[in-house]
């Protein structure tokens, strides 16, 4: 006996009454079975999101599921998605000088922590092309100036498009993308950087957070928008921090917390756990 096909539906709509019935009747109609459920109505938008992970033993296909469940999306004045479990969603990783969170989803990457495959490392130094080399991936190195960055966006784009990518995540990645590269890649590019934004901007913030005596440090990872560190919040956490610890203890601690956010924020958006509610997320982890 074959082992059932695993899919995750996502979808959100406005909150309306029978939403649920509908797609647990159209899941039990073709004989799927609902692994997974969750739900969330937004008061505030009047807003609905769901995501249901569901098996089919045998018969329809996806595309057949697709097709059929087309009509309730049309009623629904859906926006909605059904992809295969199974699949691994080809993530480029973009890196600069600091390589700790590449380091990171590396090992998770080999360990298989992370269900995805990673077709290429871009950066815009070679620091880190021995350790791609390690792992077996493409390292493109695509230096940025003022009268390249256009040029080095546009060979960005050629390599998303050619290995088929359907995330980037910017692993301190210290360069500001274009307003139109933004806009074209909306809710597909994550980043990550400290929390102690919008204060201490600049070099060297966690020098600035001690000599302040900042209490709390922490990490956020977002989507990429072209308002610069405002885009939607996928994960944020925070560790207290005191009076005898240095900047190179603090630099080491916000180390730690950017890799474990960052992949947390990889794996729910590859995982489908991560719908864009307007400049916020619904995160159903």
């Amino acid at each position: 006996m074959s082992q059932p096909r695993e899919f995750i539906l996502t979808l959100s709509c406005p909150d309306v009454i029978g939403i649920v019935a509908s797609v647990s009747g159209f899941l039990a109609e073709r004989g799927c079975n609902i692994i997974d459920s969750a739900q969330f109505g937004d008061r505030d938008s009047g807003a609905f999101f769901m995501r249901v992970s569901f098996a089919v033993p045998d018969g329809p296909s996806l595309d057949e599921i697709r097709q059929a469940f087309d009509e309730i999306g049309r009623r629904y004045a859906m926006r909605w998605s059904i992809d295969d479990a199974a699949a691994r969603p080809r993530v480029l990783i973009m890196v600069s000088r600091f390589g700790h969170c590449l380091n990171d989803l590396l090992y998770r990457y080999r360990i298989g922590a992370l269900g995805i495959d990673i077709p290429a490392i871009v950066s815009n130094h070679r620091d880190y092309y021995r350790l791609a080399a390690s792992y077996d991936i493409p390292f493109h190195h695509l230096p940025v100036t003022k009268t390249t960055k256009q040029d080095q966006e546009r060979r960005l784009m050629e390599i998303v498009e050619q290995e088929d990518v359907e995330l980037v995540v910017l692993a301190r990645y210290m360069q500001v993308l274009s307003n139109a590269l933004c806009e074209r890649m909306s809710g597909r590019i994550i980043n990550i950087h400290h929390s102690f934004l919008p204060s201490f901007k600049g070099a060297k913030p966690y020098h600035q957070a001690h000599e302040r005596g900042v209490k709390l440090i922490g990490a956020t990872a977002h989507y990429v928008t072209a308002d610069l560190d405002e885009g939607p919040i996928i994960e944020q956490d925070a560790r207290p921090v005191g009076h005898s610890q240095t900047p190179d203890d603090l630099i080491a601690i916000g180390r730690d917390i950017e890799s474990a956010v960052l992949a947390r924020a990889v794996a729910w958006h590859t995982e489908r756990r991560v719908l864009l509610n307007g400049g916020r997320t619904v995160v159903f982890r």
